[in-house]
């Protein structure tokens, strides 16, 4: 599988990344049960497919502490990255997990993230979202920087986007950025370029859309993108409209890699396939371009 330099770090991270969140408990997103088993499976399949960058948080329910305990000891095949600012809030009758922006709160997330992932250092700490001007008020930045000089971490990043990225990339302290983009909602494409010219690497989150018009999970929004732009038309013989999108995701030049979540074992060589054979002809990419500018602009000026 294609590898890239994430940004200016020395991260070479495979073009196909995995988002860990589908893996964080017994039922995912309501629908799929994912049990320890399950978790086990598909996270030895990623680094056998030759995966070597697995994304997750300490929010992601068991993500962090399954990835300790069936892929620990083959530690050494993949890059790491997990997030912070993760805190459990008591919400009347419930308990959720909330983005809190202290030092403690940051300061235990890695503590804990090392001890579940069994590891002494992550590859990349990432701030789960929060603005530039908390996170330096709070002293945070410089909280990551310190954990960064004691070896705990190798990258400082942050996961974000509007209306926080742009200033977070203004801050000229992040060595990378996760963003969320696909053919069915570009609208980062732009802060995505913009952050690569600063020399951070770019992550991006929800590249398969969610899995696109043929997900388990019907996102009706986005099939109505897909529909009105007639993406139906563009499939090459045999492509299934979850590799179309996929390899437009890749398309973007400021892409590095794009983690996608999946615990099948069927998707996930489905989406190794399409990765390995590798971005879309320019003249693909800037026809679904138009096409979906074209359906996103007219519900704009739609009252």
């Amino acid at each position: 599988m294609d590898r890239e330099r994430l940004g200016q770090t020395d991260l070479q991270v495979t073009r196909l990344g995995y988002g860990s969140m589908g893996i964080r408990g017994p039922k995912t997103w309501g629908v799929r049960v994912v049990d320890d088993a399950g978790a086990d499976a598909i996270l030895n399949a990623v680094l056998d497919a030759g995966i070597n960058f697995i994304d997750t948080s300490p929010d992601y329910g068991l993500s962090e502490e399954r990835i300790g305990r069936f892929i620990g000891s083959r530690r050494n095949e993949y890059y790491l990255a997990t997030k912070c600012g993760c805190a459990p809030v008591q919400r009347e009758d419930h308990l959720e997990i909330d983005h809190i922006w202290k030092p403690e709160i940051v300061q235990r997330n890695l503590e804990t993230s090392l001890e579940r992932l069994r590891t002494d250092h992550v590859d990349l700490l990432q701030f789960h979202g929060g603005d530039a001007e908390t996170l330096q008020r709070e002293g945070l930045i410089d909280l990551l920087s310190d954990f960064r000089d004691q070896g705990l971490v190798r990258y400082i990043g942050v996961s974000s986007s509007l209306p926080h990225l742009p200033d977070l990339i203004d801050l000229g302290v992040f060595d990378t950025f996760q963003i969320p983009y696909s053919a069915l909602a570009p609208e980062h494409s732009v802060l995505m370029t913009r952050a690569a010219a600063t020399g951070a690497g770019v992550i991006v989150r929800g590249g398969l859309a969610k899995g696109g018009p043929d997900a388990e999970i019907q996102r009706p929004a986005l099939n109505d993108v897909w529909n009105q732009a007639r993406l139906d038309e563009l499939l090459s013989e045999g492509a299934s409209r979850a590799e179309l999108i996929l390899r437009y995701t890749l398309s973007h030049p400021a892409c590095h890699t794009t983690i996608v979540g999946t615990c099948n074992p069927e998707h996930l060589a489905e989406n190794v396939a399409a990765a390995k054979k590798g971005p879309l002809a320019a003249t693909r990419r800037d026809e679904i371009t138009a096409r979906v500018q074209s359906v996103l602009k007219s519900k704009e000026d739609t009252p």
